[in-house]
């Protein structure tokens, strides 16, 4: 079994998975005459292949209990997959490169602070949404339309925080 002590999540560590979303470490610009600050463009929304398209869904996940034990990382090959908490809930991330296998020395994990969210890049590996402490929901943009678009690979690990 792989052991992981999850990290706090940063831009630059997670940066070869994919972007780190947090209105705190983003420039803005105001809009609405001046009621409301825009923190623009903070993902890369990638939709891959014929007739896909962009779908915004809410998740709710019931929590986690730590150390959190998996069997299989996930990836979707034809498209991103943004997690967003909307009650600062804090989530595990447990991610690998793309490719067709995992290397267990490339697999890292971190822990949000509950205001920061994820953007796993089309093909990352990834666990599935791991909420700490109580209920969460997430508002998750990703690609939808034909193609199988989820894969997964079996990968036992613990994370601790």
């Amino acid at each position: 079994m792989l052991e992981l002590k999850a990290e706090p999540l940063t831009a630059e560590a997670f940066a070869p998975f994919g972007e780190v979303i947090d209105a705190r470490a983003s420039a803005w610009f105001p809009i609405n005459a001046g009621r409301t600050r825009r923190h623009h463009d903070l993902a890369t929304v990638e939709t891959l292949g014929e007739g896909a398209r962009t779908l915004i869904s809410l998740f709710v996940s019931q929590p986690v209990t730590v150390p959190l034990e998996l069997d299989f990382l996930e990836r979707h090959p034809l498209g991103s997959q943004a997690f967003m908490p909307l009650h600062e809930e804090r989530f595990v991330v447990v991610v690998a490169p793309p490719g067709e296998t995992i290397d267990p020395a490339e697999v890292r994990a971190f822990v949000t602070d509950g205001r920061q969210g994820v953007n796993y890049r089309a093909g990352t590996w990834h666990a599935i949404q791991s909420v700490l402490e109580r209920e969460g929901e997430f508002l998750v943009v990703d690609r939808g339309g034909e193609g199988n678009n989820c894969d997964e690979h079996p990968l036992a690990l613990r994370v601790t925080l």
